[in-house]
């Protein structure tokens, strides 16, 4: 299984959650698809755009399970990131954990 992440601010997972699906982040609707990172790039997306931010959430998703709507397409330094053109399917996520700050940096510690 192919996981992709997610961090995201537990109120607008809660939101979506409430919702049956997530839409994506304020940054994702403006872009016109919801951000994810693979495993050996969600930390330094952690530094990058959420640094020193808390009340935040990992979600672990299967890649499998969103089809051709996830495109992997060039990004930050030319490097390929998991892009979804479309709403996230709750039934996706295979793990939704706490991501603690620790000293402004976020602990992936058992996470990925």
């Amino acid at each position: 299984m192919t996981l992709v992440y997610k961090i995201t601010p537990a109120a607008l997972w809660r939101e979506a959650e409430a919702n049956g699906v997530f839409t994506g982040a304020p940054v994702d609707l403006a872009d016109g698809f919801i951000h994810f990172s693979a495993a050996e790039q969600v930390e330094e997306t952690a530094a990058r755009h959420f640094a020193g931010q808390d009340g935040l959430l990992l979600v672990s998703v299967d890649a499998s399970l969103l089809g051709a709507a996830l495109k992997w397409e060039a990004s930050r330094g030319g490097a390929l990131f998991p892009h979804l053109y479309g709403p996230l399917p709750l039934s996706a996520a295979v793990r939704v954990a706490p991501l603690p700050l620790r000293s402004e940096r976020h602990d992936f510690s058992g996470l990925l």
